[in-house]
């Protein structure tokens, strides 16, 4: 049995947000999956396809840090600006490629500098299964 293919639109969570984001893919590859454009391991680039999980609470962000040492000690979280410089990590042996690399399915996870786990919460469709 296969994992599902994640597309534009897939609902991602941060093991530091507050708040659950969706994954924003460009339609570069010219590949669609349920009408949305389907994802690959490069689909990982902060604000254009990872988007902000609300409130960041990971005391290895620099932010968090600061304000939490100013309220001396107690746990201040921050606006989350996503910082995922490495591509995806795959759930399991790549199958397919979409593009040059390849296909991104919903086993797959995201660190975050700031030491959160980006988890694909729903991969946006479930027709589609990657072998």
């Amino acid at each position: 049995m296969g994992c599902p293919q994640v597309c534009s639109g897939a609902t991602l969570q941060c093991s530091f947000g507050v708040a659950p984001s969706m994954l924003n893919v460009l339609p570069v590859n010219r590949t669609l999956v349920s009408s949305m454009p389907a994802a690959n391991l490069m689909d990982h680039i902060p604000l254009v396809n990872i988007l902000p999980f609300g409130m960041c609470q990971s005391l290895a962000n620099p932010m968090v840090a600061a304000a939490t040492a100013a309220a001396l000690g107690v746990l201040v979280p921050m606006p989350c600006i996503p910082a995922t410089a490495a591509p995806w990590i795959p759930g399991g042996a790549p199958t397919m490629l979409l593009g040059p690399m390849p296909s991104l399915d919903a086993n797959s996870i995201l660190m975050c500098t700031w030491a959160g786990v980006i988890k694909i919460v729903y991969p946006g469709q479930v027709q589609m299964l990657i072998p």
